[in-house]
């Protein structure tokens, strides 16, 4: 795997997220849960910001970003806007934080505990992809089940 892989597939993704909110018909619906489903498209995004200033941020990029992570979860009610300006902002600060990394940096240790045990940064990486893949699915699904 490469930075160059890495960066094309957050952009990706990220830009896939962008417009998964800025598609839903009611602005409302964003933060909708119904049922089984218990976690609204907003407060998945708010999750998915976190998470990913968190380790690829403040973990790698050193920006000082502080999590709240409860907060992710019980936020209610962001304007649109700001979870689109939130998503640009981390697309930006992942660039940033990539563009200073070396292919061979991939291969160290990630000088963080955030599994059960010690990764390569590489793996940190790519379980960052999926972690995102996965909720930006659920939130597509949100959409096109709730937003009518």
């Amino acid at each position: 795997m490469s930075l160059e892989v890495l960066k094309v597939l957050f952009n990706r993704d990220l830009n896939k997220l962008k417009l998964e909110i800025e598609s839903y018909h009611n602005e409302s619906t964003i933060w909708c849960i119904e049922k089984s489903i218990v976690n609204s498209a907003g407060n998945l995004c708010l999750h998915l910001i976190g998470n990913l200033n968190t380790y690829i941020g403040a973990q790698i990029g050193n920006t000082n970003y502080i999590r709240n992570r409860q907060l992710e979860f019980s936020n209610k009610f962001v304007p649109r806007a700001l979870l689109i300006a939130d998503i640009e902002a981390t697309i930006l600060m992942i660039n940033s934080t990539l563009d200073q990394l070396i292919d061979e940096d991939l291969k160290q240790e990630h000088s963080y505990l955030v599994f059960e045990s010690k990764t390569s940064l590489e793996y940190l990486l790519m379980h960052l992809t999926t972690h995102l893949t996965y909720h930006l699915g659920q939130i597509n699904y949100h959409r096109r089940l709730l937003d009518n």
